[in-house]
């Protein structure tokens, strides 16, 4: 995993287990899910209209809003970002195997 999306997650943790005054990441735990999930929310609608608006320089500071709220997301929820990037592993893996999928025969 990128050593920078590594080193931000720590910030994050220990932004968790240590209140720091002024600290946005503190105020979020502090607000709770509730809050993190509407900040999620927002950050994606942003990454959406960023790209719709064919907007290069604005999808790429709202993909790094949105990533920064997962990771917040994340340790709110105690998951480190070793398990996501695990799943993310083997996904890459499979990657050029195509599902087979099912085929029904409506006919019976």
């Amino acid at each position: 995993m990128n050593e920078t999306l590594k080193g931000l997650f720590e910030v994050v943790k220990q932004r968790k287990e240590h209140f720091e005054e002024g600290s946005y990441t503190c105020y979020l735990f502090d607000k709770g899910l509730d809050k993190i999930l509407k900040k999620c929310g927002e950050e994606c609608s942003e990454v959406i209209i960023a790209a719709k608006n064919d907007n290069k320089e604005d999808l790429i500071g709202e993909v790094a809003d949105l990533t920064y709220h997962v990771l917040v997301l994340l340790a709110q929820w105690g998951v480190d970002i070793s398990e996501v990037e695990a799943v993310l592993e083997e996904r890459r893996k499979k990657i050029g195997n195509l599902k087979t999928f099912h085929v029904s025969d409506h006919n019976t």
